[in-house]
């Protein structure tokens, strides 16, 4: 069994400080760059533990550990050898591997003393082979929790409402205006589906109204009888959860005084936060199956960068009889951890419980149709209020995988879009005079507004554009790539970077979670020069949080970073670095997340081929939760 894709060799000095450790199927995989440390250090141990001798077993929980890294749940036996590197930037010959026979290889693992199988099969062994996939125990529970919690809340008794005066705030609270004459008011369907049932996905692009409509239910349900609902407001990020407050704020602000008042003013926190993280716990939260959260009503922003891990949290945390409102895009790339979520539960087929049809019709709203909720309480929003334009159109050709409008987009010489197909592989590629003027440009912005003490103007200025690239390494990645921007900079502004390791306009990256300080992996920030001396000013909803750069561990300078970094941020201007078309991280979802970054200018720099691989090659996640979900 092979593939007809043929990638060079990793470096044989990487190779060989791991070979020594395996044998047989595993360091033939180990060796050939398949398997890492990791990988071949646990099948290894496990297989010990649990007198295991088949390589055939080794060599299935090996990728099993590794598919975890690229963001798959499990792995399919049958498929594996096509699919092992389908989220991966390194560079491997899988043809010529002697990969198992799924027959066989099926039958060993099914004989395994350390393989459970089947959805009833004992617990307490390290791998459970169910529904065709082969997953690590921990993962199979928890995709199991999170099944069993979805089904469970979705086909729960509606809460009690007062329907005359919540159809009236509905009325009230969302108008027709700007919608075709037949067109469903998808928001007021939307509130309406989260007001009377216990689970609901808010689901759309941007500029589709996710967070009016959020603003908007919150207040219908703080105008019913009673004591006020408690909220609560989240995000994957602290970055995301800064927008997300922000948003809800402005939001909030557009509606009449007296809603206004019911809601007051909400702030957001990152997920972490929310459940209590206690890091001394190895890993665990404060809120749990065991202690819920004290919220009635609890909203997620930025759901597509939810891991399959934080979902199980979440779900045990939040008290059965609350609310909960997962908001966010499905055609976005998924979690950098494992697990598609909010992709599988968007995606997932199945009848709407009767009791929550009932439910909406009793509202008797004209064309409120509960139809266009599925089976999960899933509401798609499909009209654009915002976000128009040719950055519009291309990302709805791109989820609508039409490579040819894609490219006629592209080429189109509209405002706001353009497409650099230039050769990118040379040291000094020719053609990014346009690119090297507008960071420039930004990068001045950054500098006089931290200069002048201006913290606002200075993380306004940081977020004016920002370089994505799909590789953190080589010619289409972050590395490079920052380099040459450093190098612009110090060309174009004298005595840029000059100062010291904490120079005043250095945009900054927060590498990794700071609970203490309330930073969080992916957070972005900025050196200013303040009365109090020189700080790092990060975004927060409110006022920006100013720290001594004393304070700061695992911070890095960023000019250009990752798509998977930049979820959960809008910049206004966005130039994207796509690889070459045979890069395994090419995928739909990459670009339609890199362009949908950005509110007023994308520039792609690449060629032709590669966006159509893009647009015609979706990410394949390796999960059961959306076959069983429906």
């Amino acid at each position: 069994m092979t593939t007809t894709t043929t990638y060079p060799r990793v470096p044989e000095e990487t190779v060989a400080a791991v070979a020594r450790t395996a044998t047989g199927l595993l360091q033939v995989f180990n060796a050939a760059g398949v398997l890492g440390l990791a990988d071949v250090h646990t099948a290894v141990a496990v297989s010990r533990i649990g007198r295991e001798a088949s390589e055939l077993v080794q060599l299935a929980l090996a990728l099993t550990v590794r598919a975890l890294r690229t963001g798959s749940v499990c792995i399919d036996l049958e498929t594996v050898h096509s699919t092992v590197f389908e989220e991966s930037e390194e560079a491997i010959d899988v043809s010529t591997l002697p990969w198992p026979s799924p027959g066989a290889w099926r039958a060993a693992c099914e004989a395994s003393p350390i393989v459970s199988i089947g959805v009833g099969g004992p617990g307490g062994r390290p791998l459970r082979f169910a529904h065709g996939l082969l997953y690590l125990e921990r993962y199979w529970q928890q995709e199991e929790l999170v099944r069993t919690q979805l089904t469970d809340r979705r086909s729960s008794p509606p809460p009690e409402v007062d329907r005359p005066r919540l159809a009236s705030a509905l009325r009230r609270l969302f108008s027709r205006e700007g919608l075709e004459k037949d067109e469903t008011d998808r928001q007021q369907l939307a509130a309406a589906a989260s007001a009377v049932g216990r689970i609901t996905v808010l689901a759309g692009g941007p500029g589709t109204g996710k967070t009016t409509t959020v603003a908007r239910l919150l207040a219908l349900l703080r105008d019913q009888p009673g004591a006020p609902v408690r909220i609560a407001l989240a995000a994957p990020t602290g970055k995301a959860a800064a927008r997300l407050e922000e948003a809800v704020r402005w939001a909030t602000g557009q509606l009449e005084e007296e809603d206004r008042e019911r809601l007051g003013s909400l702030s957001a926190s990152t997920l972490h936060r929310l459940l209590g993280w206690q890091p001394g716990q190895r890993g665990r939260f404060k809120h749990n199956a065991r202690n819920h959260l004290p919220y009635d009503v609890v909203v997620v922003d930025e759901m597509s960068m939810v891991s399959l891990t934080m979902m199980a949290r979440l779900l045990e945390a939040v008290r059965p009889t609350a609310r909960l409102v997962l908001v966010g895009d499905p055609d976005q790339l998924s979690s950098v951890e494992a697990g598609a979520v909010l992709a599988d539960i968007a995606g997932a087929s199945g009848p709407v419980p009767p009791a929550f049809t009932a439910a909406v019709q009793e509202l008797a709203l004209p064309g409120l149709d509960p139809s266009d909720v599925t089976s999960n309480g899933v509401v798609q929003l499909t009209h654009t209020w915002r976000f128009g334009g040719a950055i519009g159109d291309l990302a709805r050709a791109i989820r609508a995988s039409d490579a040819d409008s894609a490219i006629e987009i592209l080429r189109s010489g509209a405002d706001g879009l353009t497409f650099a197909e230039i050769d990118l592989e040379p040291a000094a590629p020719a053609g990014l005079q346009d690119l090297v003027r507008h960071i420039t440009t930004a990068g001045e912005a950054l500098r006089d507004a931290a200069q002048a003490g201006d913290v606002q103007g200075a993380l306004d200025a940081l977020d004016q554009h920002r370089l994505l690239c799909a590789h953190r390494r080589g010619p289409y990645g972050v590395t490079r790539w920052s380099l040459e921007i450093e190098r612009w900079l110090s060309t174009a502004l004298p005595g840029w970077g000059e100062d010291g390791e904490w120079y005043v306009g250095r945009p900054l990256l927060v590498t990794a979670n700071d609970y203490e300080l309330g930073l969080y992996n992916g957070d972005t920030g900025v050196v200013v020069d303040t009365d109090q001396g020189i700080r790092a000013a990060f975004a927060r909803g409110g006022a920006p949080t100013l720290l001594a750069p004393a304070r700061l561990d695992a911070v890095q300078t960023v000019h250009a970073m990752t798509v998977h970094r930049g979820q959960g941020s809008q910049f206004r201007s966005v130039s994207f670095i796509v690889p070459p078309p045979e890069s395994a991280l090419l995928t739909r979802e990459l670009l339609y997340t890199a362009v949908t970054r950005a509110t007023d200018q994308v520039r792609v720099f690449g060629s032709e081929e590669a966006i159509r691989r893009a647009v015609q090659r979706p990410a394949n996640r390796a999960s059961g939760l959306r076959e069983r979900l429906g």
